[in-house]
């Protein structure tokens, strides 16, 4: 296992420098699993404050393009892509997020980011119909491009 690259030589928190490292395509997906009972996955389509898959879509994006601010050592990285996947499964939604730039330090945190904000907000629109819904599964799925080279999650389809 490598060292943490957020601490220096005397422990301090830092951001690590990457002025020297070129620009590559970075890619990186996320997940997260938002467990709810059928009563509510059935009243999604006639949510009175709209679509909650749509909204924790747009949620998403913006999360995802504004991580740098939400994490203290993440930089800011110019997104190319960052899309959204929902998949209505018997006990809730799965969310699978996909984000792609050009910079010279990876996308995960993004692609993290992305998956929990939009698990947020689909807790947040539909915690009217039940305030025991769950948030559960957030990890990374895949990342690749830098210098660690690719990862996929094992047992990852």
């Amino acid at each position: 296992m490598s060292k943490l690259s957020h601490y220096d030589e005397a422990g301090s928190a830092r951001m690590v420098d990457i002025s020297g490292k070129s620009s590559t395509v970075r890619t990186a997906r996320g997940h997260a699993f938002v467990k709810m009972p059928a009563a509510v996955l059935a009243a999604l389509p006639h949510n009175p404050k709209g679509d909650p898959l749509e909204v924790a879509r747009v949620a998403a994006i913006l999360a995802a393009k504004r991580t740098w601010e939400l994490i203290p050592l993440c930089h800011q990285i110019p997104l190319a892509k960052v899309d959204l996947e929902f998949g209505i499964e018997d006990t809730g939604i799965r969310v699978t997020s996909a984000v792609a730039c050009t910079a010279g330090t990876g996308a995960e945190m993004e692609a993290l980011t992305a998956a929990a904000i939009a698990a947020l907000t689909i807790y947040d629109m539909t915690k009217a119909l039940d305030k025991g819904i769950e948030i559960t599964d957030l990890y990374l799925l895949s990342k690749s491009g830098g210098k660690s080279g690719d990862y996929e999650r094992p047992g990852n389809d």
